[in-house]
């Protein structure tokens, strides 16, 4: 019996975090692997909103972004939404993956940086190869 390739790609609704799933989406059909695409949130009370409310929206734009990107993949996608940092959250996922993948720069931060402070951390701290995917088109800020 062997174990499937196992790739953690972490989603996040922007260009480069669908850019980091498709690439996921090619690279486990090559390997005859599966993906855990996962989503993080967290917000602070100051928000107004309750964390099922949170949940239940990162759950269903997980449920989009994947069903957009993944269409009709033969590549098993397990959906994971979790309550935490986004980057602590991939290192935890990660931990006994073959792989992780995430995108150049997601949603926060600054907007010209080359490489997001989620991926910065992963590739600093993951426990496995991490492959950072570009936006499309090539954009540098």
């Amino acid at each position: 019996m062997t174990e499937t390739y196992r790739i953690v790609t972490g989603v996040d609704g922007s260009a480069s975090s669908r850019a980091a799933l498709r690439w996921a989406l090619w690279h486990a059909d090559l390997a005859g692997g599966a993906i855990t695409a996962l989503m993080a949130w967290d917000l602070s009370p100051i928000y107004g909103w309750a964390p099922d409310d949170a949940g239940h929206r990162t759950a269903r734009t997980l449920q989009d972004v994947v069903h957009e990107v993944a269409g009709e993949s033969r590549v098993p996608v397990e959906r994971v939404v979790v309550q935490g940092g986004p980057a602590k959250a991939l290192i935890d996922a990660a931990a006994d993956a073959d792989l992780l993948v995430v995108g150049s720069r997601g949603h926060g931060g600054f907007t010209g940086a080359l490489l997001g402070s989620v991926g910065q951390h992963c590739v600093q701290h993951a426990a496995c190869p991490v492959v950072v995917v570009r936006e499309p088109g090539g954009r540098t800020g």
